[in-house]
């Protein structure tokens, strides 16, 4: 779940007590002219859940009221990143005296939550994490020790901070005792600005929840930003499955999300590009023919890969549902099964006699078969009788 800035602000930095400007939250031109009212000479930015929005032109200064709801009317429809400008945030101009870098993500190799710090915040983070990867410090917490003041203190140790060392300390603890409250994988705090009067304020704040722990955060995931979805992804939602769609060619229906995305792994691994995203697990495997529906109304697809491995969920309900499905809608484009785990020789008949097609005892293999299909335009039967002793 990713959060606009106005919500991180106001919903995650401010209660934990970092500053932040005042500002007001607009959708229209003229609500922001009447903000100029209440915050005199202001920025006006672009509200969508993505970075890189000056550059693109949407954060703008404004220091008349008519300024506010011109630069707003520029900056509303505007597209950045994928995004459609829905709102804009008024924000109070700060006099800025330096800029840092602060954040809380999830180390997944180290597998613990990992702070980071850098005395060169601003729009170019990324080029300094890549160039001058020493001028990023970094904290690798001990979940049973935690982070407190004496462990920011000592991150920030060596560092000219202009006197705001204290609060900067303050502001990284109170960032990573917010993260773990919130089950955040990502707060990110870019610029945290030092400004002429001495105050640390964060000018901007980039938000990302674990999607699994919605039903833990169930206020403030009702205030997630809205996704930009294609129709087929929107009919996925709708029916109540996680679809992707993607501009390759060879379709993907998997159960389970991990074996979903080391299916498309395989793909790219075997020269193709995978078309999408969608996993049958759980009680999905009940709605095959709307997943197989979705997947074949991708208008790129060209082969399809069914991979199937059950441990508690039974291969053979999973492939009795694409069986039935696929002589329901009868699609003209070949398909390459592989099926593993529980009730396997039930599915593997099922496919077989069902389908006329003979399931692949290697997963590799069967992706294999799909991506040469796809730039070739082979037949499905062409294609088993080509792989031989590859398949059953």
């Amino acid at each position: 779940m990713n959060f606009l800035e106005h919500v991180a602000k106001a919903r995650v930095l401010a209660p934990a007590g970092i500053p932040v400007p005042r500002a007001v939250h607009c959708g229209t031109p003229e609500e922001a002219q009447a903000a100029f009212a209440e915050l005199g000479p202001c920025m006006v930015k672009a509200q969508v859940p993505t970075g890189k929005r000056g550059k693109a032109g949407g954060i703008k200064p404004a220091n008349t009221a008519e300024e506010a709801r011109a630069r707003a009317a520029d900056i509303l429809g505007m597209q950045i990143d994928g995004h459609p400008v829905g709102s804009v945030l008024l924000e109070e101009q700060a006099r800025i005296a330096r800029e840092f870098y602060a954040a809380i993500l999830i180390d997944t190799v180290g597998r613990r939550p990992l702070v980071l710090f850098s005395t060169e915040g601003g729009m170019d983070i990324e080029e300094v994490a890549a160039t001058r990867p020493d001028a990023l410090r970094r904290h690798r917490v001990d979940l049973d020790s935690g982070f407190d003041a004496a462990a920011a203190r000592a991150m920030l140790s060596g560092l000219d901070l202009s006197g705001a060392e204290e609060q900067v300390a303050g502001i990284l603890v109170a960032l990573y005792a917010t993260s773990g409250r919130i089950d955040a994988e990502l707060i990110e705090i870019n610029p945290l600005a030092l400004l002429a009067d001495g105050r640390v304020v964060a000018l901007d704040c980039k938000l990302t929840l674990d999607d699994s722990a919605a039903f833990r955060q169930t206020d403030l995931a009702g205030s997630a930003a809205e996704e930009p979805m294609t129709d087929l992804e929107r009919e996925g939602a709708a029916n109540g499955l996680k679809f992707i769609q993607l501009d390759g060619d060879v379709g993907v229906l998997a159960n389970g999300a991990g074996l979903t995305m080391t299916t498309m792994d395989v793909i790219s691994h075997c020269g193709g590009r995978p078309a999408n995203f969608l996993e049958i697990g759980g009680e999905a495997y009940t709605k095959s023919e709307a997943a197989l529906k979705l997947v074949l109304s991708n208008p790129g697809v060209k082969s399809l890969v069914v991979n199937f491995c059950g441990a508690f969920a039974r291969t053979d309900v999973m492939a009795e549902g694409v069986v039935t499905a696929w002589k329901r809608l009868a699609p003209d484009i070949p398909v390459f099964f592989s099926i593993h785990g529980t009730g396997e020789d039930e599915a593997v008949r099922l496919v077989r006699e069902g389908l006329g097609q003979e399931p692949f005892d290697l997963m590799e293999d069967a992706v294999q078969a799909a991506v040469d299909a796809a730039h070739s335009g082979a037949h499905p039967a062409a294609q088993s009788q080509a792989s031989g002793g590859a398949a059953r």
